[in-house]
């Protein structure tokens, strides 16, 4: 069974910037889980550095990760990503090690 292509990434926005960012990004959330591949999509704040968001996805497969990309929402956004942003995303591709608990999801 494949494992799922997973990432995590960061997000410093620019303090003027920040509710702003924070309320995009959470409007991301809801229609992101509804797309096919998508196997979780989380979204959190740093509890150490408030105004951090952290984001943590896990994909059936990197051509799902690609067609969210393609999405015109989130073209748009990669494109206007440094309006909002401090510096770029701190994206970190991940190999998962342990089980994945939703097995049957992952197919």
């Amino acid at each position: 069974m494949p494992q799922p292509f997973t990432l995590v990434g960061a997000a410093r926005p620019k303090p003027e910037r920040a509710d702003e960012l924070k309320q995009l990004l959470l409007s991301f959330v809801e229609p992101t889980r509804q797309e096919p591949g998508c196997l979780e999509y989380h979204f959190h704040e740093d509890q150490g550095e408030p105004g951090v968001f952290v984001f943590y996805e896990a994909w059936r497969s990197q051509a799902d990760l690609d067609a969210h990309l393609a999405l015109p929402h989130m073209r748009a956004f990669w494109e206007a990503r440094m309006e909002y942003l401090e510096t770029d995303l701190d994206i970190h591709f991940l190999t998962m090690h342990s089980p994945y608990p939703h097995a049957s999801r992952a197919v």
